[in-house]
C-alpha cells in the first residue's frame, strides 16, 4: 500500500485548463481576471451582497491585514484562541500587539465563552480592553457564534472569524466566514479546496476591502510615479493560483460531502471500542465540514495513547498527526496571559488526527479500518 497522507490536494481535473487560459491570455501576475472571478466566487459562498473579498497569498497574509484594518498596534491587546495553529496568533506579534490566550470547551473545542469573559474582565481592570477576538472554527467546527457574539456586542470588541479550516461549515444553516466583523479563509495545499498556497479576507464594506488591496499591493498611491505614504506589504494572489482556486470551488460541496463521509466512516467503528470515539456536533445547529477527522483517546481503556497510535500507523505507511498543540504552552508565547482550566490541553493529549483526504479509495479506507482494529487489539 503506497502512503496515506493525512489531508492532500485533490484536483479537480480541470485546473490544467484554466491555467492554460491564464497562460494564453498572459495574466502570469498578481493582477487578472481570475482574481475577481474567484473574489466573486467565494463571495457568493457565503450567500450575501455584504461581503467583500479580497484574495491573498495566505491566510496569514489575511489575518494580518484584519489586525491592521482595526488598527491594532503596538502593546494592545488582542484575545486569542490557544487552540489552534501558531499562523493565528503570528500576526499579532507582527504588529507589536499582545495576544492573551483563552482556553477552550470541550464541546466544539473552540474559545470558551466563559474564559473568554474572564479574560476581558480581566483585561479592563488592567486598563487594557482587548482591541480585538480572534476565534477559530477548529477543524472546521464551528464555534459558539450566539454565545461569543452576545460577549463581543457587550463589550464592543470586533471579531476576527478564523476560517481557515471551516469553507463549507455551516451554523444554523449560515456559512462559517459569515459571522466576523472580518473574517480569513485560507487556500493550501492541506485545505478542503487549494489554490496550492493562498488566502482570502472578508471585508463587509468595500472601503475595508480597498484598503486591504492598498496594503496588500505594497501600498502605491494613485500616481503616475511610484509613490509611497504607508508600509505595504506583497500579499495579492497570483491570478495562475486564482485560476486554480476558480476550479476548485466547483467541487466545494462534493467535497464537503467526501469530508463528512470519511468521518463517519470512522465514527462506524471506532465509537464501538472502550475508550475511543469520534469528535462529532453536539448539536445539529452545527455542520462541519470536519477538515480533518479527529480520534479522541482515553489512554488508560483504550490501552494506548495518540502518540503510540500515531507511530504504529506511521509504521504502516498512513500519516496522522497530534492535535494543535495549545499556544499558551509553546515557548514563543509563554510569557503571555492564559485563561482557562486546561481543556486545550487535555484534547491534545487525547486527540489524534486521522487520514482525511477526500481522494482516498474504498481500498484506503478499508486498510486504514484495518490497522487501526489490529493496532487496538495486538498493539
Amino acid at each position: 500500500m503506497k502512503k496515506i497522507w493525512l489531508s492532500p490536494p485533490h484536483l479537480s481535473g480541470n485546473e490544467l485548463q484554466k491555467i492554460q487560459q491564464v497562460f494564453q491570455e498572459n495574466w502570469v501576475a498578481p493582477v487578472g481576471p481570475q482574481i475577481s472571478e474567484f473574489e466573486a466566487k467565494i463571495s457568493s459562498c457565503l450567500e450575501s451582497k455584504d461581503h467583500h473579498v479580497v484574495a491573498l497569498n495566505s491566510g496569514t497574509s489575511a489575518l494580518h491585514l484584519a489586525l491592521k484594518l482595526f488598527n491594532i498596534g503596538k502593546d494592545d491587546v488582542v484575545i486569542c484562541q490557544s487552540l489552534s495553529f501558531a499562523a493565528s496568533v503570528n500576526p499579532v506579534l507582527y504588529e507589536g500587539a499582545c495576544p492573551i490566550f483563552v482556553d477552550s470547551e470541550k464541546e466544539t473545542y473552540n474559545l470558551s465563552p466563559y474564559f473568554l469573559e474572564e479574560a476581558i474582565k480581566s483585561q479592563i481592570k488592567k486598563g487594557k480592553k482587548p482591541k480585538a477576538i480572534i476565534v477559530v472554527h477548529i477543524y472546521g467546527m464551528p464555534y459558539k457564534v450566539d454565545e461569543i457574539h452576545r460577549i463581543s456586542a457587550e463589550y464592543e470588541i470586533p471579531i476576527i472569524e478564523d476560517a481557515a479550516e471551516a469553507l463549507g461549515s455551516r451554523y444554523k444553516n449560515r456559512p462559517c466566514g459569515s459571522f466576523g466583523d472580518l473574517a480569513v479563509f485560507s487556500f493550501n495545499g492541506n485545505k478542503i479546496i487549494t489554490t496550492s498556497a493562498g488566502g482570502a479576507l472578508v471585508c463587509q464594506d468595500q472601503i475595508k476591502k480597498n484598503k486591504a488591496i492598498f496594503w496588500a499591493t505594497q501600498s502605491k498611491e494613485n500616481e503616475d510615479f511610484y509613490l509611497h505614504k504607508e508600509i505595504g506589504y506583497n500579499y495579492r494572489m497570483s491570478n495562475v493560483l486564482a485560476a486554480i482556486g476558480l476550479s476548485q470551488i466547483d467541487v466545494l460541496e462534493e467535497r464537503v460531502q467526501k469530508k463528512r463521509e470519511i468521518q463517519q466512516f470512522y465514527a462506524s467503528f471506532l465509537n464501538d471500542i472502550e475508550g475511543c470515539g469520534i469528535f462529532n456536533e453536539f448539536s445539529s445547529e452545527y455542520k462541519s465540514n470536519h477538515w480533518l477527522s479527529i480520534l479522541e483517546i482515553d489512554p488508560e481503556k483504550a490501552q494506548i495513547s495518540p502518540l503510540e497510535l500515531m507511530n504504529k500507523l506511521a509504521e504502516r505507511t498512513i500519516e496522522s498527526r497530534r492535535i494543535w498543540k495549545p499556544l499558551h504552552t509553546q515557548p514563543i508565547f509563554a510569557e503571555f496571559d492564559f485563561y482557562g482550566n486546561g481543556v486545550a490541553e487535555e484534547i491534545f493529549e487525547n486527540g489524534l488526527c486521522l487520514p482525511s483526504g477526500t481522494a482516498m479509495t474504498t481500498t484506503e479506507l478499508d486498510f486504514i479500518k484495518t490497522e487501526i482494529l489490529n493496532i487496538l487489539k495486538h498493539g
